[in-house]
């Protein structure tokens, strides 16, 4: 009796020797440069006037996939504003603990604080904590948490400077520490808000030499 040739095996359940398996579709967006995108959307638009579809345009992924990535549209601008704040700390952070002399040491301070604040495809963005954090930390206690410490951390930099100046010999002992620093981080707000305005960077630096004046000359 003559056996009949057996069918092989179908292709689909034959696994192909050493052939990896696959894991899933792969990520389509690197989610640090996703939340960069989305920093710099609220940075010029605000909480309120960005929606979710604009986010899904600048950074490239879908609502399911924001969601997954960074949450709902609150958490992803917590997420955006500490990614700033992170950042503006990094950038001056060595020149608040350099070894300059006091006037240059804050006139380079100012100078990155300008560059930050001037910076943007579409005109001057200012800074986060002033032009957008400040309008949602009167609702949100997280936000205004975040902005309290923001301002309290630059008061208490600008305050180390004012230490050292005094015990340098750059400022008198009767000098006092505590408003200078507050007079310094006040005029960091408000170039931030005139740059914002589109005041030209010369003027923004007037403004500066001005309030280096007063702080140097504190007696």
């Amino acid at each position: 009796m003559v056996q009949k040739n057996r069918k092989p095996p179908s292709a689909a359940k034959i696994d192909a020797p050493g052939a990896p398996k696959r894991r899933g579709r792969p990520r389509a967006y690197v989610p640090d440069v996703a939340l960069g995108k989305a920093l710099d959307l609220f940075r010029r638009d605000g909480f309120a006037a960005t929606s979710l579809d604009d986010l899904s345009a600048a950074t490239g992924m879908n609502r399911p996939s924001l969601y997954g990535a960074f949450g709902d549209k609150r958490e992803l601008y917590i997420k955006s504003y500490q990614r700033y704040r992170d950042e503006a700390r990094a950038a001056m952070v060595d020149i608040f603990r350099a070894e300059a002399p006091l006037r240059e040491r804050l006139a380079r301070i100012y100078a990155i604080a300008l560059d930050i604040y001037l910076s943007g495809d579409t005109g001057p963005r200012g800074c986060f904590t002033v032009m957008t954090a400040g309008s949602e930390a009167v609702s949100d206690p997280d936000i205004r948490a975040m902005v309290v410490e923001g301002l309290t951390e630059l008061d208490k930099a600008f305050s180390i400077c004012f230490r050292l100046a005094k015990e340098r010999g750059e400022l008198p002992d009767s000098a006092d520490g505590t408003a200078l620093a507050h007079l310094a981080s006040a005029t960091i707000h408000t170039i931030a808000i005139r740059a914002r305005a589109r005041v030209p960077r010369k003027e923004l630096e007037a403004i500066v030499n001005g309030a280096l004046d007063v702080i140097c000359a504190a007696r």
